[in-house]
């Protein structure tokens, strides 16, 4: 069960972070690494849901949906 609600906030995590148009599937990746970043460079401080502390969750999938879409652009441009 701690699975699926891990998925769950995962996805959630991901479409804040402004994902979208990567898709369901990389928004969960994208939001269980954001999480996993996230809490390793800020901490667990904040609300907590399954496990995963939000704000520094949130945090940390903007960082990496951020230098993805660099990344992706750069190439895309090439």
């Amino acid at each position: 069960m701690g699975l699926i609600w891990s998925l769950i906030v995962g996805a959630i995590i991901g479409a804040i972070a402004g994902a979208a148009a990567m898709g369901w599937i990389a928004n969960i990746v994208a939001g269980l690494i954001g999480a996993w970043i996230g809490q390793g460079l800020l901490g667990t401080w904040g609300p907590s849901l399954a496990g995963m502390a939000l704000i520094p969750s949130i945090i940390g999938a903007i960082i990496l949906v951020l230098i993805v879409s660099l990344v992706v652009g750069r190439t895309s441009k090439k």
